[in-house]
């Protein structure tokens, strides 16, 4: 409620009064036709109420058959057929219409029903065409049939995959480059003011031709992969002599121990021969495929 001591009513709540009033003011005219001079409050809500009452069943009946024909507004032909099934006689309605005591009503203000806000709005809402009557259903809401996609379709250009990839990459590199100049130690070029233009410190090497010598991550990569594949013939060889000379040997767990020119030693020497240094290792020529 609100401080003066009216209730605020909603939208919905105004159109039901409204309509409300205009069925009171209805019931005192024909009251007055029909020679009342006053009459008390209780007897004018029942006579609205059946008055209410009766055009909500016509307007329901209406709808049933208007439906019942696949259509949504009801026509002429609907509000006299539910007349009818009512016990009404249509045939005296023209006779009363042109009544002579009859009393004319202003109209009552217009009152816009309340709108329901819709879920989804997208596009323009279609009419019917000239050939479909306005009493047909209206078409559906544009949102249920225009197509809306939900993703962007990649782009394969050549130039916009280049800038992308070139500006991605610009933004690495200043990331590091901050990242580097906020854990590690930095140069300025103004004596001054040591936070205003960072420089990450270069640090001298004694050897500076080193990292020339030195394997790039893809050789040193390639060299484990061939070291992996011929460590792991290597082991095969060796289990496999290992089972041969197991069979050969005697079925006493006691006597099977292995003589020292046997496979176990083989396999230790083997094991402290390699090299876990990559870069003391032994030069190895890459294997050659040949083709069938």
């Amino acid at each position: 409620r609100s401080s003066g001591g009216k209730t605020s009513t909603s939208p919905a709540e105004n159109y039901y009064l409204a309509r409300r009033r205009t069925l009171q003011v209805v019931v005192s005219s024909l009251l007055t036709e029909s020679g009342f001079e006053a009459a008390e409050k209780a007897a004018v809500e029942s006579l609205t109420e059946m008055i209410q009452s009766y055009i909500s069943e016509v307007g329901r009946c209406a709808r049933a058959y208007c439906e019942h024909t696949a259509r949504t507004q009801p026509t002429l032909s609907d509000v006299v057929v539910t007349l009818v099934e009512m016990g009404f006689n249509v045939d005296t309605l023209p006779i009363y219409a042109k009544r002579s005591q009859r009393m004319v009503i202003t109209a009552p203000p217009v009152t816009n029903p309340p709108v329901i806000p819709k879920a989804l709005t997208a596009g323009q809402k279609r009419l019917h065409p000239s050939h479909i009557p306005g009493y047909f259903p209206d078409f559906p809401d544009p949102h249920t049939y225009i197509k809306t996609p939900t993703f962007r379709e990649p782009v394969s250009d050549y130039q916009v995959v280049r800038e992308k990839a070139a500006s991605q990459r610009r933004d690495v590199e200043r990331a590091l480059t901050r990242f580097m100049a906020k854990t590690g130690e930095t140069q300025s070029l103004f004596k001054d003011d040591i936070s205003t233009f960072p420089l990450i410190a270069a640090r001298p090497s004694s050897i500076p031709y080193l990292n020339a010598l030195l394997p790039s991550e893809l050789e040193l990569q390639q060299l484990e992969e061939t070291d992996s594949s011929e460590q792991d013939e290597q082991t095969d060889n060796e289990n496999a002599s290992v089972n041969i000379s197991n069979d050969e040997s005697g079925a006493d767990k006691e006597n099977s121990v292995l003589p020292q020119g046997g496979a176990l030693p083989t396999v230790k020497a083997s094991e402290e021969n390699v090299i876990d240094n990559p870069y003391l290792r032994p030069v190895k020529k890459p294997k050659v495929r040949r083709k069938k």
